[in-house]
């Protein structure tokens, strides 16, 4: 009998491409979103890729999980063999304005699935954490057992919140959390996924990345220019002591971090103790934000033109030269956003040892297939403007 997975937050980006290759794997799916920052047509065309028999294993539920309620409800409509746990807002630059917002969806979200899980005898979790846990290493590449310094409220969220209250602290970790609930119960079953930036799309174009409003992450925000949607990319930070002075990445393809949290899920569910336990999904590979945007421009056909003139003044005896650069996607550079490390990538070690898994894809397939999306969906999965 197939396992049943819920997915929270499965409407989105990665939720939506790991949907996929869950039903395709022949997993029982069933997504809980309040379309908060996603749509229900991403819903439907993942129906419309996996065809229409897989598709009988998909149900979509309108829900929020900070909201008990929907979360009571649901299980008590269906068993769950296990739960994978994306719901959470991941923007870094929005999370140093509203930190609030964050500690509400990251945090109370979290412990409110955890209570209900627990209630219900769902003991396997695959949490969807980040990198951005580990702040502005000391070393690269990133491993496991490093100290953890967030530098941002979404980072913070992932890992710890440290809030004032009556000259005590409550410092309440979700990662720790974690360990917490399966030291206090060895039944529990948790792999905590420490996933670096994804990228591109479903090869089909079909799926992607659809931000609400002005794009926080690098590769919406360069489609959007590409398509004409925004008039130039705005590169936070063009004095890093990097090669070229913009920051470093691990850039990794949607596809391979859906894959990972599918391994983690396998993982769960072997007769093993696997106990709780955090692993890096990354490509182990940094990329600046400019080698970014050079891979993009040549998978879209965007790419620089160099022209040099040369102006020759025999009365002075000298030759000028002048060098024109004409950019198809126009940068604009800006000063650096609090909370910005300067060069993160991971090591992907553990994840080979544990899940047996790497990632297959390089910085070509994810501008491939980013653009791809980009050119048949310009305005994502919204119909274009009328005026």
């Amino acid at each position: 009998m197939a396992s049943s997975i819920l997915v929270t937050g499965g409407a989105g980006f990665i939720g939506t491409h790991t949907v996929v290759q869950l039903l395709n794997q022949g997993f029982k799916v069933t997504i809980i979103d309040n379309l908060d920052n996603s749509v229900e047509e991403a819903v439907h065309r993942v129906r419309d890729l996996v065809g229409l028999d897989i598709s009988r294993n998909l149900q979509f539920h309108l829900g929020d999980i900070r909201n008990k309620q929907d979360l009571e409800k649901l299980f008590s409509q269906a068993k769950f063999d296990a739960v994978i746990h994306f719901a959470g807002l991941k923007a870094v630059g929005e999370s140093m304005v509203h930190p609030f917002r964050y500690f509400d969806n990251n945090l109370i979200g979290s412990i409110t699935l955890y209570q209900v899980m627990a209630e219900y005898n769902c003991k396997k979790l695959v949490f969807s954490s980040s990198a951005t846990v580990y702040g502005q290493p000391k070393k690269i590449p990133c491993v496991e057992d490093f100290e953890l310094k967030a530098m941002n409220p979404y980072g913070r969220t992932k890992v710890f919140t440290l809030l004032p209250l009556n000259m005590f602290y409550l410092l309440l970790f979700l990662e720790e959390i974690a360990r917490d609930i399966h030291t206090a119960d060895p039944e529990w079953k948790i792999i905590l996924l420490r996933y670096f930036n994804p990228v591109g799309a479903h090869e089909s174009g079909k799926l992607g990345e659809d931000p609400i409003g002005i794009p926080n992450n690098l590769m919406p925000y360069i489609q959007q220019v590409a398509v004409g949607r925004l008039p130039e990319l705005n590169v936070y930070g063009h004095d890093y002591p990097t090669k070229d002075g913009t920051a470093v990445r691990d850039y990794i393809h949607v596809i391979d971090l859906a894959d990972g949290h599918v391994a983690a899920l396998k993982k769960l569910f072997m007769k093993e103790d696997t106990g709780c336990f955090a692993c890096n999904l990354g490509t182990g590979q940094g990329t600046s934000v400019l080698e970014m945007v050079t891979a993009f421009e040549k998978a879209s056909g965007k790419v620089h033109l160099h022209l040099t003139m040369s102006i020759f003044c025999t009365a002075a005896h000298y030759v000028s030269l002048t060098n024109y650069c004409f950019q198809k996607i126009p940068i604009k550079f800006c000063p650096r956003r609090p909370g910005d490390a300067t060069e993160v990538y991971a090591s992907t070690d553990k994840a080979a040892i544990e899940l047996n898994w790497k990632a297959k894809y390089g910085i070509e397939e994810m501008c491939r297939d980013q653009w791809n999306w980009a050119r048949q969906n310009p305005w994502g999965y919204k119909k274009p403007p009328t005026n």
